[in-house]
C-alpha cells in the first residue's frame, strides 16, 4: 500500500511533518508494544495498513476540520490520534479504563509533537457525569459489540452530532443493535461499506445520528450493559 497515495483518496493531503509524527509513532508503539500488550499487529506495512490507514476511514463519515470528538477505549490511540495527526484542529478526547495505555498515550502525544490530544483514564459510564451530550462525535473501534458501544458512546453525543463506530463487515451485529440506538435516540444514518487496500478485509463504518437526548438512567454500570444489552 502506498500511504501516502491512499490518504489522497480520503481527501487527506499529508505533509512531511505528519508523515515524521506517523513514523515515530510507530517506533514508540513498537517500543512499548515489547512490554506492554498494545497490538498483536507490528510489522511496519500492516501497522500503516490495518492501524493508521484503517483509522483515517473515519474522515468518510467526518466533514469539517473543526470539531470535537470523544474516543471511547482507545486502547493504543486508534482511531483518534491518527485523526489527531491529520486534523491539527481538531479536539480529541480519549478514556480508557486502563491507566498503562492512557500513560502510554499521554507520553506518545509529547514524544510526537501534538497538542491536541487529552487522554484521561476513565470508564465511560463514569466520565458521562460531567460530559454529558458534549461532543460533536463520538467514536469507538473494536472495542465490544454494537449494542454495548451505543449505550457507553450514544449519551455523549450532542443532539444533531455523530456516533461513529468503525466495524468489520457483520451485520448481524449491526442488526441486533437497531433497539438500542433507538432507545437511546439515535438513528442509522449510514452503513459506509468499503475493502481495505490490497484486499486485507471488509470494514463498515456505522454512521449514527443523534435526534433526541438519551435518557439520564443510561449508560447503566458496564456489568448490566454487557449482561443485558438494550
Amino acid at each position: 500500500m502506498d500511504f501516502i497515495v491512499e490518504l489522497e483518496k480520503l481527501n487527506i493531503n499529508i505533509n512531511k511533518d505528519m508523515l515524521n509524527k506517523f513514523e515515530l509513532y510507530y517506533n514508540k508503539l513498537i517500543e512499548v508494544n515489547s512490554y506492554m500488550n498494545l497490538t498483536a499487529i507490528t510489522e511496519h506495512d500492516q501497522v500503516y495498513l490495518k492501524h493508521f490507514y484503517d483509522s483515517l476511514t473515519i474522515t468518510k463519515a467526518i466533514k469539517g476540520d473543526n470539531y470535537n470528538i470523544l474516543d471511547v477505549g482507545a486502547g493504543a490511540g486508534f482511531p483518534s490520534v491518527p485523526l489527531a495527526i491529520v486534523k491539527p484542529n481538531i479536539n480529541v478526547t480519549i478514556i480508557d479504563s486502563l491507566n498503562k495505555r492512557i500513560n502510554f498515550l499521554n507520553d506518545l502525544t509529547k514524544y510526537i509533537g501534538i497538542d491536541n490530544v487529552l487522554a484521561i483514564h476513565a470508564r465511560a459510564e463514569e466520565y458521562i457525569k460531567n460530559k454529558r451530550e458534549s461532543y460533536d462525535y463520538v467514536t469507538a473501534r473494536a472495542v465490544a459489540r454494537l449494542n454495548v458501544l451505543a449505550e457507553l458512546c450514544m449519551p455523549y453525543v450532542k443532539v444533531g452530532g455523530y456516533f461513529i463506530a468503525l466495524k468489520g463487515n457483520d451485520k448481524e451485529e449491526i442488526d441486533e443493535a437497531s433497539n438500542a440506538i433507538k432507545v437511546l435516540g439515535g438513528k442509522i444514518e449510514e452503513i459506509i461499506n468499503f475493502n481495505l487496500p490490497d484486499d486485507q478485509g471488509e470494514r463498515n463504518i456505522v454512521v449514527i445520528k443523534k435526534i433526541k437526548p438519551s435518557l439520564t438512567k443510561y449508560p447503566r454500570i458496564f456489568k448490566a450493559i454487557k449482561d443485558k444489552p438494550l
